[in-house]
């Protein structure tokens, strides 16, 4: 129980580490990008008329703050803010909660997200270990040929192949935007429906960009192990391929929970991409429209947000390997 409370400590505060620093380089970059809605907004109010004096207190009314001071007050005031939970008010969306507008895009991402990976997980594996036992036939060469064009081919690329074959060469299904707004909201047939269809390429784009990792992953990790002593061991036994299978499925798999963890937290950087090319609201997209309208605030927890989701991605896969994996436990005991 000491080792995992010390692991998982160590593991807490070296994402703390890293969470603070993305924080603090973002925060900088995106101060110094070009362009200030707030003070735009100031000073266009000051060309309407109205006195230096109304016209900070009308603009800090319209956005909820207004940015004054020096660039390490600010900084001070954001991290502030950031322990109270408070992630600032949107520029792009006067009045709006910064928390609230990620909150409302996290699900279009997180599902979607979730349903790729898992779907490319279980094909990739399952066909790694026949592109693994069959490597000396046409069925293995085919499997690891597909494996690696998928695994070159970039995220959005994959994305606009498929809007093009199955939303313009063949359309069956539509090629942007959540739902169909003909259909009303709630738990209902046609509504259900209507997501289903809208999320079907995003989840087929994550599915195929991961694929390729995967199946390669797999086949590297079954030759390695169909070398082992226990696998010779049980040929010479007899025992079915049924079993055997089975044998060097389980033991080849391990190395790639860790990876599956890390994957994870690496699509949804890579959401900004997909959810561009499919116009879905999820953080992605809403991390691209606050670049476009320099919203600072929105940029920021944004950014936080994916930081967050990769860091913990990384401390989930380190210590499921070593719930998995008992040669990892046993060696952190000693």
């Amino acid at each position: 129980m000491k080792t995992v409370v010390r692991r998982l400590s160590g593991h807490l505060l070296r994402g703390l580490a890293m969470i603070w620093v993305v924080t603090t380089l973002s925060f900088v970059i995106i101060r110094n990008i070009p362009g200030d809605p707030v003070r735009g907004q100031y000073e266009k109010l000051i060309e309407q008329g109205m006195s230096p004096d109304q016209a900070e207190r009308s603009t800090a009314a319209l956005y909820g703050f207004l940015p004054t001071g020096s660039l390490w007050d600010q900084y001070t005031d954001y991290l502030n803010g950031l322990l109270h939970g408070n992630l600032g008010q949107s520029l792009s969306t006067p009045g709006t909660g910064v928390a609230t507008l990620i909150g409302s895009a996290a699900k279009w991402t997180i599902l979607p997200v979730l349903g790729g990976t898992l779907l490319s997980f279980l094909l990739g594996v399952t066909l790694g270990v026949y592109a693994a036992i069959k490597r000396s036939g046409k069925l293995g060469d085919a499997l690891a040929i597909s494996g690696s064009l998928l695994h070159g081919i970039p995220q959005y690329v994959i994305g606009l192949l498929v809007v093009a074959v199955f939303s313009t060469l063949w359309p069956i299904l539509p090629a942007g935007g959540p739902v169909d707004i003909d259909f009303a909201p709630g738990f209902n047939g046609p509504y259900i429906a209507s997501l289903i269809q809208h999320a079907t390429l995003p989840v087929l784009t994550y599915a195929l960009a991961s694929y390729g990792g995967w199946i390669l992953a797999m086949k590297s990790s079954v030759a390695t192990v169909l070398g082992d002593d226990f696998i010779m061991a049980a040929e010479l036994r007899g025992m079915s391929r049924g079993i055997l299978f089975r044998y060097i499925a389980r033991n080849a798999i391990l190395p790639l929970f860790t990876i599956l963890a890390l994957s994870l937290g690496l699509l949804f950087g890579g959401a900004i991409f997909i959810e561009s090319i499919f116009n879905y609201p999820g953080l992605g997209l809403l991390l691209v429209n606050s670049i476009g309208a320099r919203d600072y605030a929105l940029m920021g927890g944004t950014f936080l947000v994916l930081t967050v989701a990769i860091v913990v991605a990384n401390i989930a896969a380190d210590l499921l390997y070593a719930v998995i994996d008992p040669r990892v436990r046993k060696g952190a005991e000693a």
